[in-house]
């Protein structure tokens, strides 16, 4: 059995007080990934430690940037290995949760994680986020958009602020202090109905991590998200 201190030490710091249950429901999440990885390229961070505080921990940071007890839905856009969403669904259970990525061989896998773990309320869509941002069923249904998908701030915006109710909130997960990023994306943030309202800058492991806040003040434009693939190519 490894030791789990650090881990429980670093979730205390943070202000959770975790019951045995999540820490089990963690371990198995790893145990689970490091077991899907030799079939499907789910994380390059495969060490135990590495993976509890560079994924898991860094997942539920989102509680020093954003009051989680307002948030009832949240939308995660490019989930990967399912992160941040299934660590936070772990320690906010009550929270509905929405998973979308493009790859449906990862989803397939996510489906099969999230049964194993016994989460509830917690569902998988197959598609690119300009896409699905487009459904009504989607479109500014969600208290919190995340994001730790690697794209610049202003290609995130457009893809991920359409997602959030008016007064809701799009986090951003940046691996370093992000003040010219948020310069360059001012203009589309704007547009897109969004403000910046905070930058939560925080040491991780000797790795700076910051959580950028933005508020959806107004309703996004309808010409928002532009066609699959724009977004990337050409930042507005």
């Amino acid at each position: 059995m490894s030791d789990n201190s650090f881990f429980i030490q670093g979730l205390k710091e943070y202000g959770f007080d975790p019951t045995d249950e999540q820490i089990e429901k963690f371990i198995r999440y790893y145990d689970l990934i490091i077991e899907w990885n030799e079939k499907i390229n789910l994380t390059a961070i495969t060490e135990y430690k590495d993976v509890m505080i560079k994924h898991f921990l860094d997942s539920v940071s989102i509680i020093k940037a954003v009051d989680m007890s307002s948030v009832n839905s949240l939308i995660d856009i490019g989930t990967g290995a399912g992160f941040p969403g299934i660590p936070i669904k772990i320690m906010f259970p009550d929270i509905k949760i929405t998973l979308l990525d493009s790859l449906k061989k990862r989803l397939n896998i996510l489906d099969l994680i999230i049964d194993e773990l016994n989460l509830k309320d917690i569902y998988t869509i197959h598609g690119r986020a300009e896409d699905i941002a487009r459904d009504p069923k989607h479109r500014e249904k969600y208290d919190l958009c995340v994001s730790r998908a690697v794209a610049n701030l202003s290609t995130l915006s457009e893809l991920c602020i359409p997602f959030v109710k008016p007064n809701g909130k799009f986090v951003s997960y940046k691996s370093e202090k992000a003040d010219e990023e948020l310069e360059k994306a001012k203009n589309a943030i704007r547009l897109l109905g969004g403000k910046v309202t905070s930058a939560v800058s925080f040491e991780l492991e000797d790795n700076i991590r910051t959580l950028i806040v933005i508020d959806k003040t107004e309703s996004t434009n309808k010409k928002y998200p532009r066609k699959a693939g724009t977004p990337g190519k050409e930042p507005l």
